[in-house]
């Protein structure tokens, strides 16, 4: 069967899944091989739960003519979203970079929905099977689709660049993210910088932040449109920038206070911005959506738990995010301060350099109580007077729990894989 035939089956669905606990009515299940496990031993039980359709590619699980058989289903899976994608012709915004991408994609996805219908990646499925379910997520009533894209290594941008044929880039930045699958931090400009050299090619536009020095000079022969605090050749000029603790942005003499921590948000709030002056949003809309925005998964959330206050950052990090964060911390003109830090992954051979000079950011920091965890990184950091080294989190716990924390300000961060969030429970 065709691409073009199978299409026509995904479009009598309601909805797409590759995942048989969250199947729906009327859904068109696809089975994707994982690392440890077949889905295509459970066609049968998305048939079973609702499925219209299921999509395989072992001839062993053919059912019936309910059963699309394939020679791959991942690739089916690529192929059937870039075709739909040609199918809608909607215009398409992607989003890349270290940091930021998900908060970004979330603020935009929140000012574009106040005029149009609008929808976006949902979490963070934003690799070569996140990007083709978040295309297929979309249908001929979506007026803008907004498609964040992942990534841990060279060519895999452009990979999905290719499926999803945005019309408009942005790259939030430049960062120390999965150095170890790029090869250091040329290897990250060059990879993301993939999304330029797509846009580029097919005479697309990309938002510039004016602040940004690499986005600058890799845009200069591209469709642009550009923001910038107290930039006057910007398209959209932020005037003001304050965090005191959320962020606020002032722009056309319209102030804007988020619910996001740290200076390092501004860039997202003002590329939100611009993307929505772009698309002709009016100013109050702007206002009202970024303002009504509340972070959640573990992003930058402002959390009061008893007599404390939380910074809760876990969702990932890597040096760049990580150095912000704690710059940010710093800033913070309260008593009492506590930093809770994980180890982060993926960084090679630059691995016990870059954890180290975490360690010693904070070296003259008398303020701060540190506590680092981790078994992999932090551990075989340099040992600095009054910090704390926990090679588990259980061991982070176990002193937690004889050290009561009371009316403090406590920044949480570290890598997803160690799901530092857990440190609720106990603070």
């Amino acid at each position: 069967m065709d691409i073009a035939s199978i299409h026509a089956l995904f479009l009598e669905c309601a909805s797409v899944s590759i995942d048989t606990r969250k199947i729906q009515p009327n859904s068109f299940f696809v089975a994707i091989k994982g690392d440890h496990f077949d889905a295509n031993t459970f066609a049968q039980e998305a048939l079973e739960k609702g499925a219209s359709y299921v999509l395989i590619d072992n001839s062993e699980y053919y059912i019936d003519q309910r059963t699309i058989l394939v020679n791959d289903s991942l690739k089916a899976l690529q192929e059937l979203a870039q075709y739909h994608r040609n199918y809608l012709k909607l215009p398409i915004i992607a989003l890349t970079g270290s940091n930021g991408k998900t908060t970004t994609k979330e603020l935009i996805h929140a000012i574009l929905s106040a005029k149009y219908k609008t929808k976006a990646t949902i979490g963070n499925l934003n690799n070569h099977i996140g990007v083709p379910l978040t295309l297929l997520s979309f249908s001929s009533d979506t007026e803008i689709g907004i498609v964040e894209m992942g990534a841990n290594h060279k060519k895999e941008i452009e990979f999905l660049c290719q499926l999803a044929q945005p019309d408009y880039g942005y790259i939030t930045n430049f960062g120390k993210a999965h150095l170890e699958g790029f090869g250091g931090i040329s290897g990250v400009i060059e990879g993301k910088s993939e999304m330029y050299s797509y846009l580029s090619g097919n005479e697309k536009l990309a938002f510039v932040n004016l602040e940004d020095a690499i986005q600058v000079e890799k845009t200069k022969s591209l469709h642009h449109y550009t923001f910038g605090v107290n930039q006057s050749e910007a398209n959209v000029s932020v005037t003001t920038v304050a965090a005191n603790p959320f962020v606020s942005v002032v722009f056309e003499d319209l102030k804007i206070t988020s619910h996001l921590i740290g200076l390092y948000n501004a860039n997202n709030i003002n590329a939100a911005i611009a993307i929505g002056k772009y698309f002709k949003v009016p100013n109050e809309a702007i206002k009202s959506a970024l303002e009504g925005y509340i972070p959640e998964n573990n992003r930058s959330q402002l959390i009061t738990k008893g007599t404390n206050q939380i910074i809760l950052d876990a969702y990932n990090a890597n040096p760049s995010s990580m150095a912000v964060a704690i710059e940010n911390f710093k800033q913070i003109d309260q008593p009492n301060k506590i930093a809770i830090l994980g180890d982060m992954f993926e960084l090679g051979e630059e691995s016990l350099y870059e954890h180290q000079q975490i360690v010693a950011s904070l070296s003259n920091q008398k303020d701060i109580i540190c506590h680092f965890v981790g078994a992999d990184f932090f551990s075989n950091a340099t040992k600095k007077e009054n910090f704390h080294f926990h090679l588990t989190f259980d061991d982070l716990v176990v002193y937690i729990n004889k050290h009561i924390i009371a009316q403090s300000i406590i920044l949480i961060k570290g890598s997803r894989g160690m799901a530092l969030e857990r440190a609720l429970d106990v603070v």
